[in-house]
């Protein structure tokens, strides 16, 4: 275990204020997490790209960078993989690309680490993690041992998970159990996959999704940013269709709960966002749901701008929006 102090949050967060961090435990095994010891619970961290520090932060902040990848169990069609915390996500997706493995393709370039992906149930083009994941191995402060929650149990739903309620603070996830599939199972119905045959390889799938993103989203390390910054609001039926009366282009995609989600990024770019700028901070110019920080930017600034297209959004469309991602103050906890 590495064990540093008072460190400039900037390498950790791919927002890159410029904020302290009094203590970061790096640890590389389950040995290592047993040597610590908190009076409060530390922030988990991964690799920053969906944290925002808006204070110095007085909290310790643990890393578990532990990264192997096993083939743990397979059959005529099934791959169960069991992936360590800290490996690269994008990184596992490219692995299982390379091997044939079906389930993941879809979420490619999407920044962070196998540990954090459970957290948010990451998604992107009609895939979720939920999809494919079997277990997590939980690692709980309390006990000091690896509890394994199955799928069902870990309360995935639309950016959401048991870790981020009941087990928030509980402990650190170390792996991750995912069942892949030899045999191709496409998901095509989102725009920029929507042109390919359903007889498509899995090198086509994943090599669109990296062009689409790429296409419309900034490279954190290029500019600094988190990604999507709020989450697809989900509305009712009638709202949506009420919503549809005045905004006949609204896109809406209607769930198994009869509910519609309303992409965010058409809401903010309608009402004029892209490319708007608050000091340092701004909508990126390409895809307005991305705000940027472009060297010089403040929480103060964020804050503004947050607050000004959650009024804007919620005005227009009488839709609230959500932060997706984690802004923590000085204690660690979630400051919006």
């Amino acid at each position: 275990m590495q064990t540093f102090t008072n460190l400039s949050a900037i390498p950790y967060s791919t927002f890159r204020f410029n904020a302290k961090l009094v203590t970061v435990y790096q640890c590389e095994t389950l040995a290592d997490l047993r040597q610590l010891s908190f009076t409060s619970p530390p922030v988990v961290l991964g690799e920053g790209s969906n944290t925002i520090f808006m204070q110095d932060l007085l909290v310790p902040v643990c890393r578990y960078t532990a990264e192997s990848i096993t083939v743990a169990d397979t059959d005529t069609d099934h791959v169960l993989v069991h992936v360590e915390a800290g490996h690269n996500w994008h990184q596992l997706v490219s692995w299982s690309v390379q091997n044939r493995l079906w389930g993941i393709e879809n979420l490619a370039l999407i920044p962070g680490t196998v540990g954090a992906a459970p957290v948010q149930n990451i998604g992107a083009y009609g895939v979720e993690l939920a999809d494919v994941c079997s277990y997590v191995d939980f690692y709980n402060w309390h006990t000091n041992n690896v509890e394994r929650i199955n799928s069902a149990e870990c309360q995935f739903g639309y950016r959401d998970s048991i870790f981020k309620k009941e087990l928030n603070g509980k402990g650190v996830i170390v792996s991750v159990g995912l069942r892949l599939s030899h045999t191709p199972k496409p998901i095509l119905n989102y725009k920029g996959l929507d042109h390919l045959r359903a007889d498509v390889d899995i090198e086509t799938v994943f090599n669109a999704v990296v062009a689409t993103r790429n296409s419309k989203l900034p490279d954190p390390k290029v500019l600094a940013n988190c990604g999507s910054f709020f989450k697809n609001p989900v509305v009712s039926l009638a709202h949506y269709q009420r919503l549809l009366q005045l905004f006949p282009d609204l896109p809406g995609y209607k769930l198994a709960d009869n509910n519609v989600k309303v992409p965010a990024a058409w809401c903010i770019d309608q009402q004029g966002f892209k490319g708007k700028q608050n000091g340092g901070i701004g909508c990126y110019e390409l895809q307005p749901l991305v705000l940027v920080n472009r060297g010089e930017g403040t929480a103060a600034q964020l804050r503004e701008l947050i607050a000004e297209i959650q009024q804007k959004v919620l005005n227009v469309y009488d839709i609230k929006l959500e932060p997706e991602v984690r802004m923590l103050n000085a204690d660690g906890c979630v400051n919006v």
